[in-house]
């Protein structure tokens, strides 16, 4: 984690430098339109966009999603505001959903505009040498050496070198008798990418790898007290495709890992890092590819204010909700310069009070983001049903029956709590426009 904390620190200063070597006035504030510069609107807010039940749903666009795009565009095809979409989906590659999503908006889109859920493991470059175990489906060799892992194994090079751990699918155990051929690297970490097509071939060979600590040769070893590092992305419980009714995801598979795990050995499975939505870090780089946005256009106005837009609660909403109570509580905290003479002055840390010292660390790993909140949009096109209500309790057992985001975050009915319900991804972007006073031209 530490690692990618260093690159953020190292992508806001980067950012910061290139704000400071552009000049030029900022123009006259406008009532109706924001901040003017050469006659043009400038926005001092970003949009992230959910896709998946927001835009899509499975591969047929969502009737708003065109419309609502229109709006964000100028007659060059240049985005009037700067744009991200985040998606917890890992089956592809950033350039190959970028394509998809210029298909189906109809305006271009660079990959930089483009936030899967495994994008973060291009930071945890202390297992880019070691050799990894990859599960999820599509390309997902590809996707790990494009993210700089060098030595990666998938579950079919597992199954194709131990013939005989595979034994639920009775079609698919070796017809003559067989030895294994383990000519494969002792694999030193595995990462999750997302939902895989055997479920059943995934958690037995996953299982096994964790505790035999890599080494399939060797029997299960399920008193050890750790297991290897896993790395897991994309924590949606379900998701919304064509069906009427949501979909498993790969929390889903998740939860079953966990309980498997758990019931032969009796320990908590521990994750090294959880990535994708409503991870934090997920927000802190989607900040920073809004303002690198502004740059590259020369808006002046900084980015105050961002927009997530989505149809999950337990991701979307929870996730824009969390990192806009850090954004918040980060106004407010005392003056980091006194925390540290405060240190200083008692030549202990034990003074600091428990919140800023928590926080300490992780201000000095990041430079400071420009916005200060991040409002929450639901949209009514995707997993969110109207007809469902959140209790506004934590008690009576509402971790199992209606908190469906994963294991290691806590239950927040105010985190779950959306700023606007809208009908579709068109009506949200009106409700920006509207409490921004933005209009584009």
């Amino acid at each position: 984690m530490k690692g990618l904390l260093q690159f953020y620190r190292g992508l806001y200063a980067l950012s910061n430098r290139q704000a400071r070597r552009k000049t030029g006035v900022v123009g006259s504030q406008c009532r109706f339109c924001g901040t003017m510069s050469n006659g043009k609107p400038q926005p001092g807010f970003g949009l992230l966009f959910d896709i998946d039940g927001v835009l899509v749903r499975g591969k047929m666009p969502i009737p708003a999603a065109k419309r609502a795009f229109q709006k964000l565009v100028n007659s060059q095809g240049q985005f009037v505001v700067p744009v991200v979409f985040i998606t917890n989906a890992g089956n592809c590659l950033r350039q190959t959903k970028a394509d998809q999503l210029s298909h189906i908006l109809g305006v271009p889109i660079s990959q930089d505009q483009v936030i899967m859920s495994h994008s973060p493991l291009r930071m945890f470059k202390k297992y880019h040498e070691k050799c990894v175990l990859v599960s999820g489906q599509g390309p997902v060799l590809d996707i790990a050496k494009n993210l700089g892992f060098e030595k990666v194994v998938s579950i079919d090079m597992l199954r194709e070198s131990f013939p005989l751990l595979d034994m639920v699918d009775h079609n698919r155990r070796p017809k003559l008798p067989s030895t294994p051929v383990g000519n494969l690297p002792k694999v030193e970490a595995v990462i999750l990418f997302g939902e895989p097509i055997r479920w059943e071939t995934n958690l037995q060979l996953i299982i096994d790898i964790m505790l035999t600590n890599g080494n399939l040769s060797s029997t299960h070893q399920s008193e050890t007290l750790s297991h290897l590092p896993l790395l897991a992305c994309n924590m949606d419980l379900m998701w919304m495709a064509e069906a009427q009714s949501p979909r498993f995801g790969h929390g889903t598979f998740l939860v079953c890992l966990e309980n498997i795990y758990k019931k032969i050995t009796g320990k908590e499975v521990k994750y090294e890092a959880l990535m994708g939505k409503p991870s934090e870090l997920t927000y802190h780089f989607a900040e920073y590819l809004i303002r690198g946005q502004a740059i590259e256009r020369q808006w002046k106005l900084p980015i105050t204010s961002l927009y997530a837009i989505g149809d999950n609660l337990m991701t979307d909403i929870y996730g824009a909700n969390l990192y806009s109570r850090y954004l918040e509580e980060r106004v407010t905290r005392k003056n980091l310069k006194s925390v540290a003479k405060m240190v200083a002055a008692t030549g202990s840390t034990s003074a600091v009070p428990r919140e800023v010292e928590m926080d300490n660390t992780w201000e000095s790993e990041l430079a400071q983001p420009s916005a200060t909140s991040c409002k929450s949009i639901l949209v009514c096109t995707g997993v969110y049903n109207p007809s469902t209500e959140v209790p506004s309790s934590s008690k009576h057992c509402i971790r199992e029956t209606v908190f469906h985001g994963h294991r290691d975050f806590c239950f927040d009915p105010a985190l779950v709590e959306p700023g606007h319900i809208v009908q579709d991804v068109a009506e949200a972007v009106d409700v920006i426009f509207e409490q921004e006073k933005f209009v584009p031209q």
